[in-house]
């Protein structure tokens, strides 16, 4: 092995070593983290509702899966 590639290799062991500890540090999201995360799914999922279920949405909604039901095979 010539000595650039021992010097990468240390290089990229002591990253890697470098990241593993990085995780095992993380305990992953507090309890206001997962209430912040709940909260916006909650309003994005009105959001989406709202658009959807809107006359002109549903319309063309109906019209996309009417054409996909009719197609011939």
């Amino acid at each position: 092995m010539t000595r650039t590639k021992k010097q990468l290799g240390r290089r990229t062991g002591a990253w890697w070593r470098a990241r593993r500890a990085a995780a095992r540090r993380d305990a992953g999201m507090t309890t206001s983290e997962y209430a912040m995360g709940t909260i916006a799914a909650a309003g994005f999922a009105t959001i989406l509702y709202k658009i959807v279920t809107s006359g002109s949405v549903s319309g063309a909604l109906e019209s996309v899966i009417g054409k996909a039901l009719d197609a011939p095979f």
